[in-house]
Order: C-alpha cells, then structure tokens, then sequence
C-alpha cells in the first residue's frame, strides 16, 4: 500500500513538473513572439519614412471648440430659460476664449467677424508639455 502511495505521489509530481515546464515554454515562446512583433513594429525604413509618416493620420477628424465660458445654473432656472433670456458666464469680456480639441485646451485666442461670419484668432498655443501637465492632474 506503502509502494502504491509513492508511485501516485510520483505520478502527481511528475504530471505537476511536465506541466510547469509546458506552461514555461509557452511563456518563453509567447514573449519571443512578443519581441519579434515589436522589433519589426518599431524597425520601419526610415529613408522611405513608412512608419514615421503621419499622412496617414491626417484625415483623422477631432471636435474643435471655442469656448465663451461657463456656468452651473439649477434646473428650475434652467426651465424657466425663454426667448430672450441672457445667461451670465464666467468669463469676462474681452478676455482670451479657451479653445478645445477633443476636450483638451489647446489654445486661447479672441472672437474675430470675417465675411459676415464668427472666428477665432489664436493669441497663445499651450506648449505640448503644459497639456501633458494638464492631462495629469
């Protein structure tokens, strides 16, 4: 009985060291597989710039928006809002608008008419660095 015991043991130990084996080859084959993927990803031909271009992303579509400024107003004032009504903003006249891509501030810059119709002239562009701050907090 002693001898069937040790043999299942044995079994047990044998079946639990095959498998560690198995699972350690595959996680070495996976991060080769890995490390492959990434240096043909990150190797692009830099003459022909084919990784490097960014025309690809080019037509890529993002909301721009010009901000006057804001306010936190209650629902009852906001239901009794009509024609004609005027809400009181945060901002102040004559100050720089936000302008914001996707969200992000990017810009500020002053409200100009040009043909008969609303722009913005940008007056200050956040450095990349200060939006990364930003993104940050």
């Amino acid at each position: 009985m002693a001898d069937e015991n040790q043999t299942s043991t044995d079994d047990d130990w044998g079946a639990a060291m095959a498998e560690q084996e198995q699972a350690e080859s595959a996680s070495l084959n996976a991060q080769a597989a890995t490390a492959t993927v990434f240096k043909d990803f990150s190797g692009g031909d830099i003459k022909t710039g084919t990784h490097n271009d960014i025309d690809f992303i080019l037509d890529i579509p993002v909301q721009l928006t010009v901000e006057l400024g804001r306010t936190k107003i209650a629902i009852k004032n906001l239901l009794q809002l009509a024609q004609g009504s005027v809400v009181e903003l945060d901002g102040l006249a004559g100050e720089p608008m936000d302008v914001l891509v996707n969200g992000c501030l990017i810009a500020q810059g002053e409200v100009v008419v040009v043909n008969d119709k609303f722009g913005i002239r940008l007056t200050d562009i956040i450095s990349p660095s200060e939006r990364i701050r930003k993104l940050n907090r």
